[in-house]
């Protein structure tokens, strides 16, 4: 195929620089569609098929031509002509197919397997609106639709389409295909999004996410996660999940044929990822298709069960989804024999009523099928599997101990470097050679330069280069002027309690105080959020709404403002994440300990450079682990701790309310000088909430976080010893790579030729 200069001169009959950045955008992507469609699919005989309701891809453009080796000799061709990348990039639009950490893994994994030359496809839904747009409205969350799908996109369509039973009705999907490139491989794979034709996008306003969610065929696959504060809510979810795993699994059994399976040996061709507890009706499913396909149910439950295998990503009751019967009845009646009869072996084999399915209160436990009816049950970092082990499935483990395993997970560090911060991937290759780009592990070696005073000095002047484009988007996008000589901290993660986005906010209301009685820090201090609030999730919004408060506080104050500023980025994606994490000094990773599964930001931003201001949760007690004592920052109680302050109910959020050291913090969300930029109900709701409940025991670790971020802040005027930790988190994050960890679902779990 002809160079990309060659392409648009002879497809627009023009010279490439006399194109507008619409024309160069529309050849540029057409361009990377067509080398990638020339590529053929990876065929081996075995496939994963990893369901997910979210895949948060971002923006592919770029990633796209890295993954193509065609990145640098585009932006070269384009400088040439007088156009930017950077530029052109912004005209794309981010698909909107996922929300946080369960999204972006999804997209990571994917790239992954394709880079590893397996195959395996993604399988989800083609939701036209994703999530919501977030814009700031009277310093609150205002959800509109997030307008993504054009006429010009990744999105190819295919004439592949399946018939979906429900109740009362059949729905004919369409299925929409995005190629999967790996790094510098010649095959590639597919993520598959389903859609209806039927959709109707009409039903939503240019200005609300609300709509009728009773009329399934027209509103099917207009939103991820819509509302669920209703019935009709909780069914559309049920209506959505059925969706894509009956489509998913109708493809597989084709694909499985077409290469010459009799379905008795499904398991030989096929295994299914499921992703959290949203696909878990695929097994259920896939026994119905193989029953309708002569197969005796004894036979399709062996088969199904040696074929699925299940990623529990979450501790957390809401997202361990628990279905009434009666509405998967409503949904789903075809499914529900199918479902009674698993339970009822279950009951059979088991007294234990926590291990059942169906449960005495006539709720369908969709983890506890996931774990009976497959073959592997993964957590996604070390102390989350222990958690599940030792205490949240501790009776399924005591069943199955050999189906449990940990699989830590991991992120495509060549977009988070390559992409999203090439003058450290410059630095790299320039110190340690290029084999980091095809082998994480390599970066290893750049712990030898920890105390190499040129690498620290360039480090310092690449950050100090990202925060200046950091503080260049943040001017086009929201109209705020950030100090790029300030220390950035930063909190970038969906908004939730156990994630403890209200814990900074009041250490700001502290500094904030601090400033105020005459102590001015040594540097300016820059801290920024992002993250969107589930619609029908209160307390969240209501956390945005003192974020958003204190920052209009702070900014009109001349005593503060000069030392301190509060920024909350609108609409957080992936987007905007790349601009953050190369900028970020401080990464906040502060979940309440034994509630946060993993996290992947925390990894993007220590292969970023920046140091972890966190507690033991997660995948932080590897970094810590990796990194040593002395270049993390740890704070806060630990996870064993934690749990047994749940057991035991000792926890008193009003008796740590009144400490001295608190309680100046707490009162100060409903005093007048907040009463009077923020909304009353909002705030007192806040307020209460701290001081009566407090679930996730924000109070009982804010006086630890507090002094741990202070010694940060003091830590980091000694640049010297502080770009020597930064030396020491980049060269060890190479742990992280997913391509480690899709090796380690590979070797252990799918099996793939």
């Amino acid at each position: 195929m002809k160079n990309f200069k060659q392409y648009v001169e002879g497809n627009l009959e023009k010279s490439l620089k006399d194109c507008t950045k619409e024309e160069v955008y529309l050849a540029l992507l057409q361009f990377t569609k067509e080398k990638s469609a020339a590529l053929p699919q990876n065929n081996g005989k075995k496939k994963v098929y990893y369901i997910s309701a979210e895949f948060l891809i971002g923006k592919l453009l770029s990633n796209n031509l890295i993954n193509l080796g065609l990145y640098d000799e585009v932006k070269e061709v384009l400088s040439e002509a007088g156009h930017s990348l950077a530029e052109i990039e912004e005209i794309e639009l981010e698909p909107s197919l996922g929300n946080g950490g369960l999204g972006r893994l999804a997209a990571c994994f994917l790239d992954s397997i394709a880079t590893l030359g397996l195959t395996g496809d993604g399988v989800g839904l083609n939701y036209h609106y994703g999530l919501f747009e977030q814009k700031f409205k009277d310093n609150q969350q205002d959800a509109v639709p997030n307008v993504w799908l054009t006429p010009e996109s990744w999105l190819v369509p295919t004439e592949t389409s399946y018939k979906v039973p429900f109740a009362d009705f059949t729905l004919t999907s369409k299925m929409f295909d995005i190629d999967v490139l790996g790094y510098e491989q010649s095959t590639k794979n597919k993520l598959h999004l389903f859609d209806v034709d039927s959709i109707d996008e009409s039903l939503v306003t240019s200005d609300s996410i609300e709509f009728d969610k009773t009329q399934i065929a027209k509103n099917l696959t207009l939103f991820l996660y819509p509302d669920d504060s209703d019935e009709a809510g909780h069914l559309l979810r049920i209506y959505q999940q059925y969706f894509m795993v009956s489509n998913g699994a109708q493809l597989l059994i084709d694909e499985a044929l077409a290469k010459g399976s009799n379905l008795h040996d499904l398991a030989e061709y096929a295994t299914v990822q499921i992703n959290d507890t949203h696909p878990s009706m695929v097994i259920p499913e896939l026994i119905r298709l193989l029953g309708e396909r002569g197969i005796e149910f004894d036979e399709a439950v062996e088969i199904v069960s040696a074929m699925t295998a299940y990623t529990n990503h979450t501790i957390l009751s809401e997202a361990l989804e628990k279905w009434p019967l009666a509405y998967l009845e409503k949904v789903v009646p075809h499914l529900v024999p199918i479902i009674k009869e698993l339970d009822a072996r279950v009951k059979a084999k088991y007294e234990d009523p926590s291990v059942a399915i169906i449960d005495e209160q006539d709720r369908v436990h969709m983890a506890h099928m996931d774990i009976h009816y497959g073959y592997s049950v993964n957590g996604v970092a070390a102390l989350h599997t222990d958690i599940l082990k030792e205490s949240e499935l501790k009776n399924f483990y005591e069943i199955y101990p050999e189906k449990f395993n940990n699989k830590t997970n991991g992120i495509t560090f060549r977009r988070w470097l390559m992409h999203a911060n090439p003058e450290l991937a410059k630095l790299l290759d320039e110190t340690i050679g290029t084999e980091w780009r095809k082998d994480a592990s390599k970066l290893e070696a750049l712990k030898a330069f920890r105390h190499d005073a040129i690498v620290r000095e360039k480090l310092d002047k690449i950050k100090r280069d990202n925060k200046r484009r950091l503080s260049v988007y943040l001017q086009e996008k929201q109209g705020i002027t950030v100090n790029e000589n300030s220390i950035f901290d930063i909190q970038i993660k969906r908004m939730h309690e156990y994630k403890r986005q209200q814990m900074n906010a009041l250490y700001v209301i502290h500094k904030y105080l601090d400033i105020k009685s005459g102590n001015i820090p040594a540097r300016p201090i820059t801290i920024i959020f992002g993250g969107k609030a589930a619609p029908a999730y209160v307390i969240a919004q209501d956390v945005i709404h003192l974020i958003l408060s204190l920052s209009e506080l702070i900014a009109n104050d001349p005593e503060v403002s000069p030392h301190l500023q509060v920024v909350m980025v609108e609409n957080y994606n992936v987007t905007a994440a790349t601009h953050l994490i190369p900028a970020c000094n401080i990464s906040e990773q502060i979940s309440l300990a034994s509630k946060e599964a993993s996290g992947t930001g925390n990894m993007k931003f220590m292969l970023n450079g920046a140091l972890t201001l966190g507690t033991e949760d997660g995948a932080n007690v590897e970094i810590h682990e990796l990194v040593g004592d002395d270049n993390i920052y740890i704070f806060g109680e630990k996870s064993n701790e934690v749990i047994a302050h749940y057991e035991k109910g000792d926890y008193n959020a009003g008796e740590f309310a009144k400490r001295d050291a608190i309680r100046p913090l707490v009162e100060f969300v409903k005093s007048d000088a907040l009463l009077e930029v923020g909304n009353k109900e909002r705030l007192e709701r806040l307020y209460n909430e701290l001081t009566t409940k407090d679930w996730f025991m924000t109070l009982l670790d804010l006086e630890d976080y507090i002094e741990t971020k202070e010694r940060m802040y003091r830590d980091f005027e000694n640049r010297d010893e502080w770009n020597a930790k930064v030396v020491t988190n980049i060269a060890m994050a190479g742990f992280f790579s997913s391509d480690r960890t899709i090796e380690d679902y590979n070797r252990d779990i799918w099996k793939l030729n």
